[in-house]
């Protein structure tokens, strides 16, 4: 009985931890989408924004288009980096700018060592520093539609605050079934292991970044090395949030001032985005996905099953539980747009997510890890 008591109130006191004790994530108060009067600093510094793009030929226009019609006050320019793409995604780019402000660079080979986008990233800054190096780097991704002020914000919060690496989570894409059942509780998960607050207090060894907006220090970047120093990375902008913590504070929000524009359709297109770096977030260690999956289990699993099939005690910790669960996940579903009773779906979908933990487990050992558009690009691991 005692033991029956004792695992049916396991999960209620994970989650009031969770929910107290972490950064109170589930809040999702750390945002940037104040609209405020026009900012304005005594000096612009320059901008290059680096845009890695391979296959992108359905959302380039749109992403690069947003970039082109920024309002920046300083120098801005654009270095679009094609990483070999068949589907004619540069032609369109070039076709967007007659001027001088974009230029869209052929990709070399991607050499042994080095992931697809990353190496993309580092042609784009040899390109953007050879000749009058910029004193910022912006790094977004080519599925990201940008707001005309977005740049002028960041530059403004990044002068005002000396940070080295300022980003935003960038609003996904939530209109089909798949994304309005998954993508809020996808930055929920994203915001309980890296809490925004954590992430920004210069006090906390927490560090992360989202990678399709990421306002970086050039300088800062240089003195740890560049980005060769995470070359490897599957989870490119989680490690380049840690490796500029080291040189100086970071800041990382929610806004509605950058949104991507790709659609994921189905729960595969879903499993496919979470599977790519989901087993590279557990260092591709067997132990810790071991650990990962029961503790989901006992986080997901345990409490509907002891609310719909237990009895006493266990039952009425069961319903605690996830009524938690439910209130938790309000914050971001609103943020999104969504009615709270998708809230109560949240066992199911954390199931789900440890599943796809799973499968990325399982592309891994086969050869398959950090698949992206046709490439392999996690290394093997025994």
């Amino acid at each position: 009985m005692i033991w029956t008591a004792f695992f049916g109130v396991l999960p209620l006191l994970i989650w009031i931890h969770l929910l107290l004790f972490r950064g109170m994530f589930w809040l999702a108060r750390e945002r940037d989408d104040d609209p405020g009067p026009p900012i304005e600093l005594p000096r612009w510094p320059s901008v290059t924004a680096v845009v890695p793009a391979r296959n992108e030929a359905d959302v380039i226009a749109q992403s690069t288009g947003s970039l082109l019609a920024q309002d920046y006050p300083g120098v801005f320019r654009i270095v679009l980096v094609d990483d070999e793409s068949d589907d004619g995604t540069a032609k369109i780019a070039r076709a967007l700018d007659s001027g001088t402000k974009l230029s869209v660079l052929s990709g070399e080979r991607r050499p042994a060592g080095w992931t697809g986008k990353l190496w993309a990233m580092s042609q784009g800054i040899a390109y953007a520093t050879a000749d009058g190096a910029p004193d910022y780097l912006w790094f977004t991704d080519a599925d990201i539609a940008h707001t005309p002020e977005n740049l002028r914000k960041l530059v403004a919060r990044a002068q005002s605050g000396g940070l080295v690496l300022t980003s935003l989570m960038a609003k996904l894409h939530c209109a089909t079934w798949a994304e309005r059942f998954f993508i809020p509780a996808f930055v929920f998960f994203f915001g309980m292991l890296c809490p925004f607050r954590w992430v920004n207090d210069p006090k906390s060894r927490t560090a992360a970044a989202a990678g399709g907006c990421m306002l970086v220090e050039r300088k800062a970047l240089e003195s740890v090395g560049g980005i060769g120093q995470i070359r490897t990375a599957i989870i490119d902008d989680c490690a380049l949030g840690r490796l500029l913590k080291a040189r100086g504070p970071i800041w990382l929000g929610l806004t509605n001032r950058a949104v991507s524009i790709r659609r994921y359709a189905s729960l595969g297109e879903i499993r496919r985005m979470v599977a790519r770096s989901a087993y590279a977030q557990l260092g591709y260690s067997p132990l810790l996905l071991l650990g990962t999956l029961l503790g989901l289990a006992v986080m997901f699993l345990a409490p509907p099953l002891w609310a719909l099939l237990g009895s006493g005690v266990g039952r009425v910790a069961g319903l605690a539980t996830w009524s938690l669960m439910v209130v938790s996940l309000w914050p971001m579903l609103r943020y999104y747009g969504r009615l709270p009773i998708w809230g109560a779906a949240l066992p199911v979908i954390g199931l789900l997510y440890a599943l796809f933990t799973l499968d990325s487990a399982l592309q891994h050992w086969s050869g398959r890890g950090g698949m992206w558009k046709g490439r392999a690009q996690a290394a093997r691991r025994a």
